[in-house]
């Protein structure tokens, strides 16, 4: 065969290349799917964005001086699980927050924490559990990284509903022996995203029991910790040290994205026993990426500051009784203990939105996007997760306007 120029060409072979099957029933994730359903329409009116949990309360105003100071830090590999100032802020916080005293050797600093979710169970997921396929557990709704870091391992995932029957939290203890003699790692959201439920020292002892029983790890997704109504909510660790347990039997996990509204900082860490911690760090050297030192630095001075955490808590406080005084006589609203969202009741979430959407300009987010169909029925279809992110007044209108369009 000859070209125009005379040049021969080779024919193209097609090649059938295979992919793995292991992400293959995983829906699409929640914010592509949203815009597929959204943005097909026009919007009702000024858009009003209150679907990802990303903070807009301002952050410290140091942290671009510290940063400054810093940058010739850029020039040089950071210190893989993070430099000894780095671990000793983050350890004086635990310290303080929780009354447990960790070392440096029992904390990894992270790039967020949706990165040590997903690696703790890749390095610490065995591959079998009493000779059969391991089991991890998590709450359903979810975070969604909980679902793929439990595939990655090759685990069954198995979604434990947390349901106003539950108190929007998983019962966990309620399982079979079949799955929980399986089970390797039980993830747990508290407070929990998206229902703003927050874990008693109770349930904590109950769950910790429970994992001692049946030797599994919980990895504690404690996030939104730092935002909150009244008293501040009790850690995985400081009840795990209470009952004396194994100190590998818990994994805690932390953000300055929601505490310090520093998402794009993308800064956080993991704490746990040495070796767990030891075996996440391995990881990290062969595959991970540290938090560049400059960040580290700043992440440092962020731990140490909590001035303006309780500036930004009480803002949320605001917010939550905005949000009390519009939505307070809506048949089922549950005011969160919480964190910055709403998980408010529905007909049908999906259409909600929709509706929403194209009458006011509101967007937000259907449940049943963050939640998994088990046994016909999918514990979020009947709702929509609301951020309380947006500033205040801003957040009043799109209040307002949801309850005229949903519930008037």
């Amino acid at each position: 065969m000859f070209g125009q120029s005379g040049a021969k060409t080779i024919p193209r072979i097609e090649a059938v290349m295979d992919f793995p099957e292991r992400f293959s029933n995983l829906p699409e994730y929640a914010f592509p799917r949203l815009r597929k359903l959204l943005d097909v329409h026009e919007a009702g009116g000024d858009p009003i964005h209150m679907t990802i949990g990303e903070p807009q309360h301002a952050f410290p105003s140091w942290v671009g001086d510290v940063l400054a100071a810093n940058l010739s830090g850029f020039a040089k590999y950071p210190p893989n699980e993070g430099t000894p100032e780095l671990l000793a802020a983050i350890a004086g916080w635990i310290a303080t927050r929780y009354g447990v005293s960790v070392t440096p050797d029992q904390i990894m600093a992270l790039n967020g924490t949706r990165e040590g979710l997903y690696n703790a169970a890749m390095a610490l997921c065995p591959e079998t559990k009493n000779g059969q396929q391991p089991v991890v557990l998590m709450p359903n709704p979810f975070y969604q990284v909980y679902a793929v870091a439990a595939l990655s391992v090759s685990a069954e995932p198995v979604y434990v509903a947390a349901t106003e029957e539950t108190g929007h939290l998983p019962d966990y203890a309620a399982l079979p022996d079949e799955i929980l003699s399986r089970t390797s790692i039980a993830y747990i959201c508290s407070p929990a995203n998206p229902q703003g439920a927050v874990a008693s020292e109770d349930y904590w002892r109950t769950l910790i029991a429970l994992a001692e029983k049946h030797d599994f790890r919980i990895f504690a997704d404690e996030c939104y910790s730092e935002i909150y109504r009244d008293a501040p909510p009790v850690g995985a660790l400081e009840v795990a040290a209470r009952m004396g347990a194994d100190p590998e039997r818990v994994v805690i996990f932390h953000s300055l994205s929601k505490r310090s509204n520093l998402p794009g900082l993308r800064s956080g860490f993991c704490a746990g026993g040495k070796q767990s911690i030891a075996r996440i760090r391995q990881l990290r050297n062969y595959a991970g990426a540290p938090l560049p030192l400059p960040l580290q630095k700043v992440a440092e001075k962020v731990w140490a500051d909590e001035t303006h955490v309780i500036e930004n808590r009480a803002l949320y406080h605001q917010k939550y009784e905005v949000a009390d005084r519009i939505l307070g006589k809506v048949p089922g609203y549950m005011s969160p203990q919480a964190g910055f969202f709403l998980w408010l009741p529905v007909e049908d979430g999906e259409a909600a939105a929709l509706r929403l959407w194209r009458e006011t300009g509101v967007r937000v987010l259907p449940g049943a996007y963050l939640a998994r169909e088990v046994g016909g029925k999918t514990p979020g279809e009947g709702y929509i997760r609301v951020a309380m992110v947006a500033p205040t007044q801003e957040m009043q209108r799109g209040l307002t306007l949801l309850r005229d369009c949903l519930y008037q």
